[in-house]
């Protein structure tokens, strides 16, 4: 990694993919007072210097990024084609206005060909270009790439039946949906101050961690503090979080963190 300064991780969700609360669920979680509680579908925003770095756009984009008072995103990086993680692409179409410019967009070859296919009107040969378009500039994933002065290294992971992509950026690491970790991509995780990694639920699901396996592999890749992302309503953030090992908690919608 190139020396840069500290920069800013905003979580913008940290829920599963149906979000919390749940449609038609009156459980003690979807019921609940505390707004760490209240999870819209995952994402994270990285801002360093001027630049604004959106991981994922989800059906939620355009709440989280009015919420976070974001007015400018210069590029959006994925990490998977699952439609919590892709269907606010629409929404980019402002920062187009914003910035008088595509917005770049980085993403695996899988990804890339369901986004072209998902979003066509967009990507066709011949879209009309405007107000009423996204127009995004897409770039495919095929090892580290730079955003600006940033380099940011791909780190695949395993969600089930499918390949997908986590990023490590500096010394932190965003792992959201996955259920295994290849050993090649742990070599990749040394020395992180952050690690944000995904912990759906106690009880065992094919394709995410549940908080056990989680914390396991917490302990295994050795960060200083991991947040725990993409939490069903199974899990309440302050008696969850009250059982956790030292230097580890459940992520929240909203919380920010600095590293260098």
């Amino acid at each position: 990694m190139s020396g840069t300064p500290a920069f800013k991780i905003t979580v913008l969700g940290s829920g599963t993919s149906v979000g919390v609360p749940t449609v038609g669920c009156h459980c003690a979680v979807c019921r609940s007072d505390d707004p760490r509680d209240n999870r819209l579908r995952p994402s994270i925003l990285v801002s360093y210097g001027q630049r604004n770095v959106v991981i994922d756009t989800t059906p939620d984009f355009r709440t989280q990024i009015l919420r976070a008072k974001v007015d400018h995103v210069d590029a959006v990086v994925y990490t998977h084609p699952h439609a919590d993680h892709i269907m606010g692409l629409d929404e980019v179409r402002r920062f187009n206005v914003i910035n008088k410019m595509p917005v770049p967009a980085y993403a695996d070859d899988r990804t890339l060909a369901d986004l072209t296919r998902t979003f066509s009107y967009a990507f066709e040969p011949n879209a009309p270009k405007g107000g009423g378009v996204p127009d995004l500039r897409l770039w495919r994933i095929g090892g580290t790439f730079s955003l600006g002065r940033q380099d940011v290294t791909p780190v695949p992971l395993i969600h089930g039946p499918w390949k997908i992509l986590g990023f490590r950026i500096g010394r932190f690491a965003y792992l959201t949906d996955c259920s295994g970790i290849p050993e090649g991509s742990l070599a990749l995780l040394g020395g992180l101050h952050t690690l944000v990694l995904d912990a759906l639920r106690r009880k065992p699901h094919p394709t995410h961690f549940t908080l056990d396996q989680a914390v396991a592999m917490a302990r295994r890749i050795g960060a200083e503090q991991t947040y725990f992302t993409h939490i069903a309503h199974d899990l309440g953030h302050a008696e969850t979080c009250a059982a956790l090992p030292a230097g580890m908690a459940l992520a929240y919608d909203g919380l920010t963190l600095m590293v260098s």
